[in-house]
């Protein structure tokens, strides 16, 4: 056995016996939960996973299945060195901010009138797989505008930047996010308003039955969030697209405009829309989404390039400033992080190299945004250095930053 692997067993060992217990433990207590594809396969490799007690030889093995999980764990070498104590901040964060009882309700899809208004959820999920949740986080959510960077993710990959973006353009359109407009060109202004959106949707196996292109959304998603499950909401769907005037008609618009490819089906394309749009999910489940993005589209838990790194670049630059409707400017400025926000009160948020957050709380402000998703946000970026530019040479504070060792 190598001096590592001898070192991390007998650390754990007594009477030269490590017990699942006690290594369970030690990874949970870094972050890495039982439910892990990782770990789930580092003790099948003994026994078929039953094994309770192992020998320093059984450790080798289990050691041989996952060297750099849990060497990065078990000796604090992973993103985040001190996991607890971030947590512990993170927790503290979550407990201030649940006392906020500001916003109001989405009134113009029924569905989302009837959620339960107190909920909120925050998941982490670090590039290292390092996860931690809070509130109703295993409550499922439709993910609204949070798909939107998916649907840009995958015409991107289908398509190419060149393609994508001769229909669609990369600019902040300094209108709502249903805003009756095109730019200059008579193009969408950007992939992350509803415009936008309806048209990365239309390049995306072009041509392919309407069960098809969702079931490889579908896939896609599920692939990102490392094997969980993502549901899909059809009450919600069917809420949707009964009161889709504004969307019906931008979807005309754009016809009438002919900016979309040859040989699209409209109304294809716009059911297609307000399927992703009813996509549920939980918070733990779009954390691993968020962090799969900071990761360059690598996901963490299952280490699959779900996206190409430049094709992820460009979501990102697009989300820091396009990302938060209205608010995203301001956002830019005073939280810096890439995000997304949806009207079911989500928000997705990716800190390149670092991982992702995923919050939920369904009141919101006047323009479409979870009130405790952005004051959660900007107390995060109060008490931790997570802005984009907080790197800079010359920035000194006392914030904590979450990636050195205390």
């Amino acid at each position: 056995m190598s001096e590592t692997r001898s070192d991390l067993f007998k650390s754990l060992s007594k009477k030269g016996i490590v017990r699942r217990e006690a290594l369970l433990e030690g990874l949970k207590d870094r972050g890495i939960l039982e439910d892990d594809p990782r770990v789930r396969a580092m003790f099948k490799a003994l026994n078929g996973g039953s094994s309770q007690e192992f020998t320093e030889a059984q450790f080798q093995i289990l050691y041989d299945q996952a060297p750099g999980l849990l060497e990065g764990a078990l000796t604090d070498g992973l993103v985040v060195p001190d996991f607890k104590s971030f947590v512990s901040e993170l927790t503290d964060i979550f407990d201030e901010v649940s006392a906020i009882r500001m916003g109001k309700l989405p009134t113009y899809i029924p569905q989302l009138e009837r959620v339960d208004p107190e909920k909120f959820a925050v998941s982490v999920c670090t590039v290292d797989g390092q996860r931690f949740s809070l509130g109703d986080c295993d409550d499922y959510f439709c993910v609204q505008s949070c798909s939107k960077p998916i649907t840009y993710c995958l015409a991107l990959e289908e398509q190419g930047e060149d393609v994508v973006h001769s229909y669609v353009g990369r600019e902040p359109s300094g209108k709502t996010f249903n805003e009756l407009t095109l730019n200059a060109k008579g193009l969408p202004h950007n992939p992350m308003i509803n415009a936008g959106a309806i048209m990365c949707g239309a390049l995306i196996k072009k041509g392919g039955a309407p069960s098809d292109r969702f079931d490889f959304v579908m896939e896609k998603w599920k692939t990102a969030a490392g094997g969980q499950k993502i549901g899909f909401n059809n009450a919600v769907y069917l809420s949707e697209r009964q009161t889709a005037d504004r969307n019906f008609a931008l979807g005309y618009f754009m016809r009438e405009k002919k900016a979309f490819p040859p040989d699209v089906e409209l109304l294809d394309v716009l059911e297609f829309y307000f399927q992703c749009c009813s996509i549920e999910t939980t918070t733990k489940s779009m954390t691993i989404i968020a962090s799969t993005l900071a990761n360059a589209g690598i996901c963490p838990l299952t280490g699959v390039q779900v996206f190409q790194p430049g094709h992820v670049k460009n979501c990102l630059s697009l989300m820091l400033s396009c990302g938060m409707y209205d608010f995203s400017g301001e956002f830019a400025f005073t939280v810096g992080i890439p995000a997304k926000s949806g009207v079911s009160g989500g928000i997705m948020l990716a800190i390149p190299n670092l991982g992702g957050i995923a919050v939920w709380s369904p009141l919101l402000d006047e323009l479409g945004n979870s009130v405790r998703g952005v004051e959660f946000c900007k107390r995060l970026v109060s008490r931790f250095k997570l802005h984009t530019f907080d790197n800079m040479l010359g920035l000194g504070d006392t914030r904590i930053d979450p990636r050195r060792k205390r």
